[in-house]
């Protein structure tokens, strides 16, 4: 696999947990790890049910989608649990989606949550997504993509963290753009 393939990263900006509104979703293009090519943003609805169709738009418009390889994701959910459609983004766009989750996800407890808070229609989100898998030190899940190709991406992909470079700097520009300075946890 060549060490300059392009791919896509978002992350969403920090939210207050029960408070409604929009927030700003990230997308930074790179040439593997190494070279920061362009930026995106759209903005997604506070656990609402419009990411799928946001990050279908923003990735179908942009100049770079002939180029991409995949995409990355900073876990399934933007804005709290506004969830997104994995299986739904990957056949919308003809790209490969890799969620990256940090730490391992309580999926149990998170499918209680969706249900005691009446948004149990997004389990099915969940379910479909697939069980996450361990990689190195991250966990993904991933469509559209066999799990040795995702292997082979995170190894050119991940510079500077466990996490893409696509992700990490998607996570630094929208802190920066949140707090006005990123935190630099990423």
């Amino acid at each position: 696999m060549k060490q300059q393939i392009r791919v896509l990263g978002f992350d969403d900006e920090p939210h207050e947990k029960h408070k409604k509104g929009n927030v700003k979703v990230i997308g930074t293009f790179f040439r593997g790890g190494d070279f920061i090519d362009g930026v995106l943003r759209t903005e997604v609805k506070v656990d609402g049910s419009d990411s799928t169709k946001k990050l279908i738009e923003i990735i179908n418009k942009s100049k770079f989608k002939p180029q991409l390889q995949a995409i990355f994701l900073d876990g399934i959910a933007f804005g709290g649990f506004n969830i997104i459609d994995i299986e739904q983004l990957n056949k919308k766009i003809g790209i490969p989606i890799i969620v990256v989750i940090r730490k391992k996800p309580d999926i149990e407890n998170i499918k209680q949550i969706l249900a005691k808070i009446g948004m149990k229609e997004k389990i099915k989100l969940i379910n479909n997504a697939g069980k996450p898998i361990r990689i190195g030190n991250i966990y993904v899940q991933f469509k559209g993509i066999k799990k040795e190709r995702v292997k082979e991406m995170l190894k050119i992909c991940c510079k500077n963290s466990f996490l893409p470079e696509c992700i990490r700097t998607s996570h630094l520009i929208a802190q920066g753009i949140y707090f006005g300075e990123s935190k630099g946890d990423a």
